[in-house]
């Protein structure tokens, strides 16, 4: 067990480990499980057979509906295999309240010449209660495409397929690691539904995308992986200076169209920046050229250029 910048990370079995927790301790969870495709996790393969796979996956799940709060959430990633048993088991078994069906979408993916090459993933939203959970909206819209004056110009609703890019081998934060998600995906699932200081927990730690969240939006993660190469890897993350999550919606760095009015459009420029690109700082320069080439005549003939100085942007 270790402790950085709030956040523990648990090496052991998971079932076991989970044994420990008291009773309605964590506020979210979030986890990327074994999808059992025969996955070189090092420590394990990956690899049980159907019914052994499903009996796992109901006592982890068992002991997560007895961890989390009565008001909490918990977001799974899963494969198309085993998806619609473990919707089951949630609802079924463990009477949790069904609350989303996520599908993050990718442009590239596994390719295949026998059938359609996969370009998504699943993720499974459901909640404790059926009314008292929390989800957080203006934390995670996203920009509109125009202003009006009859829009929320705080954003709008993401709805429920995201598009990320995969992680790819030339991704500078890219790890060790064979599933390892975009941090962003679990930028969006931890503001949606925790707030800050809660508890939240990923028994499937992997490269440690969880806990680099929870760091940086001020939660405190609990960790837990068997492979003590990954309790080392995340370790690793957390200390790591950071200029931005590694990934990003590509809505949440579009400038709207017709912010004609100057005081409008200022108040809305350095609004955008707090609202959407707060953990982003890294796509600031290419939020800048998009305003640039959409408002910078008229941001010199109505004087508001200083916007580029404040944020280190040449014109």
């Amino acid at each position: 067990m270790d402790k950085i910048d709030n956040q523990l990370l648990i090496m052991g079995d998971v079932i076991e480990k989970l044994k420990d927790f008291p009773d309605k301790s964590v506020d979210l969870i979030v986890t990327d499980p074994p999808y059992n495709l025969n996955k070189d996790y090092g420590k394990s393969q990956d690899k049980l057979g159907f019914d052994e796979y499903l009996e796992f996956s109901r006592n982890w799940i068992s002991e997560c509906g007895r961890v989390l709060k009565d008001d909490g959430s918990i977001y799974i990633f899963m494969g198309m295999r085993y998806i619609s048993y473990i919707y089951e088991m949630l609802e079924r078994d463990f009477a949790f309240h069904f609350n989303g069906w996520i599908t993050w979408y990718y442009t590239q993916g596994t390719g295949k010449t026998r059938g359609f090459s996969p370009r998504h993933d699943d993720i499974l939203y459901f909640t404790k209660s059926a009314k008292q959970y929390t989800f957080n909206l203006d934390d995670i819209r996203v920009p509109q495409k125009f202003y009006r004056s009859v829009n929320n110009m705080r954003g709008a609703n993401p709805g429920n397929v995201w598009e990320f890019s995969h992680m790819h081998y030339c991704n500078v934060n890219r790890q060790r690691h064979p599933t390892q998600k975009p941090e962003g995906l679990y930028e969006r699932m931890v503001l949606a539904s925790s707030n800050q200081g809660d508890t939240v927990l990923d028994p499937f730690l992997g490269s440690g995308t969880l806990l680099r969240v929870c760091q940086q939006l001020n939660r405190q993660g609990i960790g837990i992986d068997n492979n003590p190469e990954y309790i080392e890897m995340a370790r690793n993350r957390l200390m790591e200076p950071f200029t931005g999550f590694d990934s990003m919606d590509e809505r949440m760095g579009r400038v709207p169209n017709d912010l004609n009015d100057p005081e409008v459009r200022i108040n809305y420029l350095y609004n955008h920046i707090e609202w959407f690109l707060r953990h982003h700082r890294n796509a600031i320069p290419q939020f800048f050229e998009e305003v640039k080439e959409k408002y910078l005549v008229k941001m010199i003939e109505t004087g508001q250029i200083s916007i580029f100085d404040d944020y280190g942007v040449k014109i």
